[in-house]
């Protein structure tokens, strides 16, 4: 089973705010609390070494802006040479897996067609990213923010996509072979079937997750006719969280949409579109008895994290506990494939 493997002194400040603000994440706390430890990770990254150590003797490093009174103890127990206490204490209580089952699984996955970054709605840049995944011990990542029209979610236009693209390529250059990111969007399913993005664009992304966000309560027929026409579309090759439901107790909690499994998932195997295991705890979608669905219906299947920062790629090994639990081969998970085998099935090759 791989897991991030453990900080151990000498370790390097920022490296070790970082691994905190992982932590954390990985354990669903809460997002101001990882925010103190992303942004103070990021301000001693600009201050350096030497200025950390100056800082840390004269016991100023909260002078620091973005650096508090636990962020600053963090700092000065590394400067020090030692793993500081706090990062120690989440190491030693970190679960090894997040899941009771699904190691081997786990442990075959290459990658994940679904992870958001603070181009829409994630935490975490795409560098930061892309370092969590290779920690991870991931081949490639596949980058799919949202689609324009969901604003709430800070959904990318035309002109901020082509942008990313470009720093993605920047990021692949530096990455070399340690890491493969894979151009892609989580692309709304507008209410038609059709998608929320130009075909220009559609056409020039490695790969293409589509959801629905949009009038989760649709009648079954038209929200069925919706969805059989995203996933038939040549362009997507993921459909994401099929029924959208939430499993979350009190205001959180949402039911699942409503639509013939059947006639979405025999169109998914039909042109080759993997039905999504997401990963998110709070979502456990699909539900059991659609997983089994899509397996007898011979659908392939993408165990993805849906993370929005970089703590939750782990939330994979969730996916995979379900998947090894209802019997899914290795082989029609798509995320246990090779980055070469991915972009030619997403092509359509």
């Amino acid at each position: 089973m791989r897991s991030l493997p453990e900080l151990t002194a000498p370790v390097d400040p920022v490296a070790a705010l970082t691994r905190i603000a992982w932590l954390l994440e990985r354990d669903r706390q809460s997002t101001y609390r990882v925010e103190a430890f992303r942004k103070a990770a990021r301000a001693a990254g600009e201050v350096g070494d030497d200025e950390l150590r100056r800082r840390a003797s004269a016991r100023t490093l909260t002078d620091i802006r973005g650096v508090g009174k636990s962020t600053a103890a963090v700092i000065a127990e590394a400067v020090a040479g030692e793993v500081p206490g706090y990062l120690q204490q989440l190491q030693d209580t970190a679960p090894a897996s997040l899941a009771e089952g699904g190691d081997d699984l786990y442990a075959a996955l290459r990658g994940d067609l679904h992870a958001h970054t603070d181009w829409s709605d994630g935490g975490a840049s795409l560098d930061e990213m892309a370092s969590a995944a290779a920690v991870l011990g991931q081949e490639w990542l596949a980058i799919t923010d949202h689609s324009p029209r969901l604003t709430v979610a800070n959904g990318l236009s035309e002109e901020r996509l082509t942008r990313q693209l470009d720093e993605i390529a920047t990021l692949n250059d530096l990455l070399g072979d340690e890491l493969r990111v894979l151009t892609g969007i989580e692309v709304d399913i507008l209410d038609d079937g059709t998608l929320d993005q130009t075909d220009v664009m559609l056409d020039r992304l490695d790969v293409v997750t589509a959801s629905v966000h949009s009038k989760l309560r649709m009648d079954s027929a038209p929200m069925t006719r919706r969805m059989v026409a995203a996933v038939c579309d040549p362009r997507v090759n993921v459909l994401g969280h099929c029924t959208g439901r939430r499993v979350v107790r009190g205001r959180g909690a949402r039911p699942p949409s409503q639509f013939d499994a059947r006639e979405v998932f025999s169109a998914c195997a039909e042109h080759g579109t993997a039905v999504e295991i997401n990963s998110r705890p709070e979502r456990v979608d699909p539900p059991d008895e659609l997983i089994e669905l899509a397996r007898d219906l011979g659908c392939l299947f993408a165990i993805d994290s849906d993370a929005h920062a970089p703590g939750q790629l782990d939330f994979k090994a969730l996916g995979a506990h379900r998947a090894e639990e209802f019997g899914i081969e290795p082989e029609r998970i798509v995320t246990t494939w090779t980055v070469d085998r991915v972009i030619d099935w997403a092509a359509g090759t």
